[in-house]
């Protein structure tokens, strides 16, 4: 291969991740803003505007956290069939999301642990592979990723 079409074909190579890159970040910035809409409307309004204050004050994963899930159980339902990024919308639940769904679903776990004063993403993530069964793999991902968003996310600005 001569320098001119190496260049070229490198260029093209460039430009073809540059856009592949896009429409993934073109999908991450329409759940971002579309994230959990659902809560805003019945059936799940009235049961997460009563229960998050109270989930605010637990432990995640807790004894008493677990019953407080159960209780809200009809808005949950309904919250998982609706929102993707949730293992508990696919029939093979974490196996059977995508990368956009994992990405949303961490970006959840680390500002749902901004709600609680005793949050900690990486307690999150080792209760998280318990409860749906990733790989030791995906949970080393989650780990290396914990820390990229740990100077964005604060108690004050998110969550």
């Amino acid at each position: 291969m001569n320098d001119k079409n190496f260049v070229a074909e490198t260029l093209n190579h460039i430009r073809a991740v540059g856009f592949l890159l896009s429409v993934f970040v073109s999908k991450l910035t329409a759940r971002a803003i579309t994230h959990d809409q659902s809560k805003l409307n019945d059936p799940e309004y009235d049961i997460f505007k009563d229960y998050t204050p109270r989930l605010r004050g637990m432990t995640y994963g807790s004894e008493e956290y677990k019953a407080c899930l159960a209780e809200m159980s009809k808005a949950l339902e309904h919250h998982y069939l609706n929102n993707r990024h949730h293992p508990e919308h696919h029939k093979d639940g974490i196996k059977g999301m995508d990368l956009v769904d994992i990405v949303e679903m961490f970006c959840d776990w680390k500002a749902a642990t901004l709600r609680h004063k005793d949050g900690d993403i990486i307690k999150s993530i080792e209760q998280n592979q318990k409860r749906f069964g990733y790989s030791d793999e995906l949970k080393a991902i989650f780990l290396n990723t914990a820390g990229l968003l740990e100077p964005y996310a604060t108690r004050e600005g998110t969550g």
